[in-house]
């Protein structure tokens, strides 16, 4: 079903609804909602008490509620981040002014694992986001909205295709080669955060527009209610939900965006080229053109960007509605990439049997259309010869202009067109994408305080992709072209149920609540075979046999909370986890968190003191498990396809046959055991307010993949259990209130975070096996593999580098290929030096607000953090000419080092990474109700990746894990928006 199908059967649907009569009732109650600074604050919740009659504000604060009984005497008036407050139902107008500070509120409701608490009452580390403080500008992925914005929280842009995500790290990651990243749950799914082929980002198909909150779930007292998945932090995402309001709210809002690029990667110009080659490659002299080409700039181009959303929201008695259209159309600045996306959305939330059914339906759908442009251009940029024109003249490889040999060839290992590579594939993809659930919450009336709640939910994912290089082009010359399909369905069903009961315990002051549940997880993702390829103008198939992988977890849960006197709170939680990852005799695990708190605002000693308007104390301590590697069995004995490269010959056939691959019958969960030390403040009646958290992580069982002794198993390396690792961290977070004032107010948010990672054990296996102490991993230089830059090491950081110290002459230039001896063994040491982690990341927001008009900016520091520049140690003089006919150009770092060869395991080329960014600036003016006052209109303007400052002197230092290969660059980003409401 498309989505103008879905569109008109939601808006016949809710039409119909509209129309049932309404019962006559006999008052109507009107008023205003501001907040304290007198500004309006539309959509706040307004409900008569003890009665379903429910309302919503508009755009100026006001609402309406018609049919109110007469003898109704109280509104309560509800606002995300804004303190709830009852007010007497009087003879007018009733004003209302809700107080407000920052992010966290001490009685606001936050999320938490299966369910809600009021945030002075939560015993973990958990940091809430809502709406009215995410980032602006041009978001076409959700987790954009709060980068920067929590402590412990690093968010890094993968790169600035559209679409393309962010690697996120709560507190570090706390694994080798499992998954780093946290576990996210969507309106009570979690979803899967495998591959998504065909998708630059799983993130991408959910639109950040239907969004409503984030809360962060940072330690295990607060994480561990989700056992196996939760070593990495917990995302929840709650999206916008309906209002119980008779009247139609229509809300659009339309986002136009300017892209463009001020930074190149620094190359030599053309008459540095010419000075070189004539200097170190004269012979190569008559092979220079005459043209003067800048080629990064043949590349990129001036992008467009458009983000248009469209709501209609609003409900009777019983069923309150909202429903969304959104359409986003990204042009990369990488010329011929594209992103397109389609999405849908429809909550419904009606009440049953006096309220005592509560039902919470959630659906949304989105189809994104990608072209991928081909970023081997970006690379062919920095190298291909500035001295030859773009188009050659002649028909021949499509008219660009090529590097060839005898016979008009293109020679195979010459850097290749930058625009031909660009335009010659046709990398594509149609990924559809619904994330849905039904949640029931039903109040058992024979037994006060106690609820059922059942939660049935799917993520279900198709995608279909094509790649075509053309045969005409250097690139598919000697193949004959490449063309190749791919499928993938990807199904994801959850099933949670859970008891829960309250029970004030008056006698004894006291309060508790207790929650048990069972959950099912079932992850099932299919490749279908897939179609002929034509590769050097022979038949076969790409990937000839289909592919299935099954998931399935299976958890007991249950938590105890208990509150004395509102001073001393309690938290117990237990989780037991299987996973079919493992065998039976590991499959299980069992995951124990407890927590305590202490307010101590509510004790006799601090209840008058003026100065605090909130202190709160917190210890915690919990296990959560990782069982994420990538591999669905890896302690089975199993058989794959070989290669088409480790095919037998049976006469002139050549056939693949299948080989055994290597396992690990004992393999079992990472197990991480954390402690957190916090402490909760307000001052000034909030009006500044904020956290300390001091945690410290230990994880044993670490999976990594390791190398092991030949004829062991089946392979050099498997995926096993290998050590330990340890994480330590101070957060602080601070939110200000610093003016506040009927017609202007400036509100700040400041938080850093200082943390260290440190491998404290590894297998003796794989140490035997190296003959070291060390493991190389993924962090590849320039000269590729065995020029591994990084190292796992025990005593040290997982992203630490290992490199040669270089030595530097007299006149402070580096002298080629003389490196320190540090061991005075007379040869060069290898010394483990500096790591790609930021010891220090903060972020800081600031938010004014006078009369109509409102500024704000976002600004994001890492520091400590050190970068190795692949393309500079790619940089040498020997590179530029080659033997097989062609010159090259390289980076401009050469002309400071001067070096003839490579040196890429020298330290010259690690650099410091540190960063300051200013991420976007925006200004809004709010025309209030226009067109005889019907009508809200607001207008605003953002930039977005504003500046930044830092001593690198690459492209950009904001590269995670600390490899810069010639990314694709970040976008400078200027977005004009307005918003309508009727």
């Amino acid at each position: 079903m498309n989505l103008k199908r879905l569109f008109f059967i939601m808006t016949v649907s809710l039409l119909t609804t509209l129309a049932l009569p309404v019962l006559a009732q006999t008052r109507t109650v009107t008023g205003k909602v501001t907040d304290s600074s007198g500004n309006a604050l539309p959509n706040a919740t307004v409900a008569v008490k003890g009665t379903n009659f429910i309302t919503q504000t508009a755009a100026d604060g006001t609402f309406k509620l018609e049919n109110v009984p007469a003898n109704a005497k109280t509104l309560t008036i509800s606002y995300v981040g804004y303190t709830t407050q009852e007010v007497v139902i009087g003879t007018g107008a009733i004003p209302v002014h809700l107080a407000i500070f920052g992010t966290v509120q001490a009685d606001v409701i936050v999320q938490v694992g299966y369910g809600t608490a009021r945030k002075k009452d939560v015993t973990g580390a958990v940091t809430t986001i809502t709406e009215k403080d995410f980032n602006k500008g041009e978001i076409t992925t959700p987790e954009q909205l709060i980068q920067g914005k929590v402590a412990g929280v690093e968010i890094t842009p993968s790169s600035g295709q559209p679409g393309a995500g962010s690697t996120i790290r709560i507190r570090n990651g706390a694994s080798l080669n499992a998954s780093n990243d946290p576990l996210i749950v969507i309106d009570g799914v979690p979803i899967d955060n495998g591959k998504l082929n065909g998708a630059a980002n799983p993130l991408d198909m959910i639109n950040p527009n239907d969004i409503e909150s984030f809360t962060v779930l940072k330690d295990a007292s607060a994480t561990a209610i989700y056992g196996s998945r939760a070593s990495n932090g917990v995302i929840i995402i709650v999206t916008k939900k309906g209002k119980r309001d008779k009247e139609i709210h229509l809300n659009f809002s339309t986002l136009l965006s300017e892209q463009y690029i001020t930074k190149f990667t620094p190359v030599l110009d053309t008459a540095q080229f010419r000075n070189a080659i004539k200097q170190y490659n004269p012979t190569y002299l008559p092979l220079l053109g005459n043209s003067n080409t800048d080629w990064q700039k043949q590349i990129y181009q001036n992008a467009f960007a458009t983000d248009n959303n469209l709501s209609i929201n609003g409900g009777i008695k019983w069923l309150p509605y909202r429903a969304s259209l959104g359409f986003t159309d990204d042009n990369g600045i990488l010329k011929t990439g594209y992103m397109e996306r389609e999405s849908g959305d429809l909550n419904l939330s009606p009440s049953f049997f006096n309220n005592t059914l509560k039902v919470n339906a959630n659906i949304r759908g989105a189809i994104t259309q990608n072209r991928f442009a081909n970023t081997a251009a970006i690379g062919a940029a920095t190298s291909m010869d500035p001295t030859q024109s773009v188009y050659s003249g002649n028909s021949a490889l499509d008219g660009y202009w090529e590097w060839t040999g005898s016979g008009g060839a293109p020679l195979t290992l010459a850097p290749k067109n930058p625009l031909g590579l660009l335009e010659q594939t046709f990398d594509k993809s149609t990924v559809k994408r619904s994330i849905g659930n039904l949640q029931l919450d039903y109040a058992f009336p024979f037994l006060t305080g106690l609820r059922a709640n059942v939660n049935g939910g799917y993520d279900v994912s198709r995608s279909n992709g094509s790649y075509f290089q053309d045969s005409s082009g250097a690139s598919g010359h000697f193949s004959g072209g490449d063309t190749r399909t791919y499928t993938q369905k990807i199904t994801n069903k959850v099933l949670d149920f859970y008891l829960y009961y309250t029970k004030d315990l008056k006698s004894i002051n006291s309060h508790i609540d207790a929650t048990a549940g069972y959950s099912y997880q079932d992850v099932l993702r299919e490749s279908p075979a897939s179609p002929d390829s034509n590769l050097a103008k022979t038949t076969q198939l790409s990937s000839p046999l289909p592919d299935s992988t099954d998931l399935t977890l299976i958890s007991f849960w249950g938590r105890v909370n208990y509150n004395y006197a509102g001073k001393y709170l309690l938290t117990a939680t237990l989780r037991d986890d299987g996973s079919s990852r493992f065998n039976p005799n590991n499959r299980w695990g069992l995951f124990p968190s407890v927590a305590l708190a202490w307010n101590l605002k509510e004790e006799k000693f601090l209840s008058g003191a003026k100065t605090f308007s909130a202190l709160k104390l917190r210890l915690g301590y919990g296990i959560t498990g990782n069982q994420d590697i990538g591999q669905y069995y890896p302690y089975q004995a199993s058989y794959s396809l070989g290669t088409s490269t480790a095919q037998y010959g049976f006469g002139n056939t050549y056939y693949s046959i299948f080989k055994p691959n290597a396992y690990d019958a004992g393999i079992k969960w990472e197990q991480q055991t954390t402690y957190n030390l916090g402490v909760d403040f307000g001052f000034l009646n909030n009006r500044l307010n904020g956290s300390i958290d001091v945690y410290d992580k230990k994880t044993s069982n670490l999976l990594s993949t390791v190398f092991i002794p030949q004829g062991t198993n089946f392979s050099n390396e498997i995926t096993s259990n290998v050590g330990d690792m340890e994480n330590k961290g101070i957060e602080f977070s601070v939110n200000a209130q610093a003016i506040k004032h009927k017609d202007f107010a400036w509100n700040l948010n400041f938080n850093i975070t200082y943390s260290t990672s440190k491998i404290t054990n590894l297998s003796l296996s794989a140490a035997d096996t190296l003959g070291t102490s060390n493991i190389p991993h993924g962090g590849i230089g320039g000269g590729g593999t065995g020029t591994n830059v990084q190292v796992y090491q025990v005593g040290y950081d997982p992203n630490q580098f290992y490199l040669y110290r270089q030595v530097y002459g007299a006149n402070g230039a580096p002298l080629e290929g003389v490196y320190a001896d540090l061991k005075g063994s007379g040869a060069p040491t290898l010394d483990y030096y500096k790591t790609a982690t930021p010891k220090v990341f903060l972020g800081f927001s600031s938010d004014f607000t006078y009369l109509k008009w409102d500024l704000g900016f976002t600004l994001r520091a890492e520091l400590g953090n050190y970068v190795y520049n692949n393309v500079a140690a790619n940089g040498y003089y020997n590179s530029m000419a080659n033997s097989q006919g062609f010159v090259a150009n390289t980076s401009a770092a050469v002309l400071t080092d001067n070096f003839l060869g490579a040196q890429y395991l020298s330290n010259y080329f690690l650099e410091n990474g540190s960063f300051l960014k200013m991420d976007n600036i925006h200004l809004g003016y709010d025309f209030g109700k226009v067109i005889d006052k019907k009508v809200s209109v607001r207008a605003s303007i953002t930039v977005q990746n504003v500046f930044t400052i830092t001593k690198y002197t690459g492209l950009d230092p904001e590269v995670y894990g600390g490899i810069d290969n010639n990314i694709y660059p970040h976008p400078h980003v200027v977005s004009l928006g307005v918003g309508l409401g009727f």
